[in-house]
């Protein structure tokens, strides 16, 4: 049963994807190669696909961290069917990626990789991005363009522009100096003057996703990110002692099978209690409550089958119920917001996507 709510109504699936990655063993750089000199020699990635309306997980890979998420975007077509939502950030960037996903009747949403060359579609002139924001006083924009050039270009998409506060502004730019120092170079003049704004690329038609939701649903992606946390800090997926490679496996997909039952149990109680109720269960607390009741949930499993099946029913009902999200007047959750249907940001002028 999917989540029901207003923004999301349109698509099937809504699929957030991305990578996280951890040291290993230095007695596994040769399966697992890291990028050496300063970091480490042994490095695991996690390719990951979170439906978020269903509340499923699919693992797609297991990879050395040294493998980049763009080499691994050619398999994301194939993971989408018509009317599903690709919500990825910009390492996944590819524009035959993109022309792929669109000819299967998909969507997505991402960042605008900034060096990208754009063609006005109702012009088919070149767009300047730097002249085309410098004096826009809008905080919220849109055009219809293409990606890339010559017969290397993409199908029509809508270009999201959006004005962040001189806060959010002012700390981009002085990360992107930072990384510039680090890599031996000075800033881009045009990436710092693009710092005032969050630049998306999205196929989805403007009656589905109107302009002033655009950043509202793109900042549905960093849930998988949250995902990625409760993977560490609960379940340690990043920790092992081991130096043998099939050991190492067996002890991830061992921990990655206790997170798709942790999911599943979460999307079905926050399903019906939001779909009924508009209440929500914590992924985090589900997470911490199960953590402390592991011990007695284990042993109820290991004494019979009648007892365990006596007793899991009640005390999920009691766990489900200490789980449960207080709603905060002042500040409305992910799935509030998409139901309402507008992005309190731009309403409150805080912009910080």
């Amino acid at each position: 049963m999917p989540i029901r709510t207003q923004l999301l109504q349109p698509f099937a699936r809504v699929l957030l994807v991305d990578s996280s990655s951890w040291d290993v063993s230095e007695k596994l750089r040769a399966v697992f190669p890291g990028s050496g000199g300063n970091a480490s020699t042994a490095n695991c990635k996690l390719q990951t696909a979170y439906d978020y309306k269903q509340g499923e997980l699919v693992f797609l890979a297991d990879t050395a961290g040294t493998v980049l998420d763009n080499r691994y975007t050619d398999h994301l077509p194939a993971l989408v069917n018509k009317k599903d939502l690709l919500l990825i950030d910009q390492g996944y960037f590819k524009l035959t990626t993109f022309n792929a996903i669109m000819a299967k009747g998909a969507f997505f949403v991402t960042r605008l990789f900034i060096g990208m060359a754009l063609e006005d579609v109702r012009t088919m002139l070149p767009i300047d991005l730097g002249a085309l924001l410098r004096h826009s006083p809008a905080p919220v924009s849109e055009r219809l363009v293409r990606m890339g050039q010559g017969t290397n270009q993409t199908r029509p998409c809508r270009l999201v522009c959006l004005r962040v506060s001189a806060q959010v502004a002012h700390a981009r730019r002085r990360r992107f100096k930072a990384h510039a120092r680090r890599q031996g170079r000075t800033g881009s003049h045009r990436h710092l003057a693009l710092c005032d704004w969050t630049l998306l690329i999205t196929n989805v038609p403007e009656k589905w996703l109107p302009l002033a939701m655009v950043r509202a649903l793109y900042t549905l992606r960093w849930q998988i990110e949250l995902l990625f946390k409760q993977f560490k800090s609960i379940l340690r997926v990043h920790q092992s002692a081991t130096g043998n490679a099939h050991r190492l496996r067996c002890e991830l997909y061992g921990k990655l099978i206790a997170a798709v039952w942790v999911h599943r149990l979460h999307a079905v109680a926050n399903t019906v209690r939001w779909n009924a109720a508009r209440q929500e269960i914590s992924m985090d607390k589900l997470y911490k409550r199960l953590q402390e009741r592991a011990f007695t949930l284990s042993q109820s499993l290991l004494s019979s089958r009648q007892q365990a099946m006596a007793y899991w029913p009640q005390e999920l009902e009691s766990l489900l119920t200490h789980c449960r999200k207080y709603r905060q007047r002042s500040r409305m959750t992910t799935l509030e917001m998409l139901d309402a249907g507008f992005d309190p940001k731009l309403h409150t002028g805080q912009g910080n996507a």
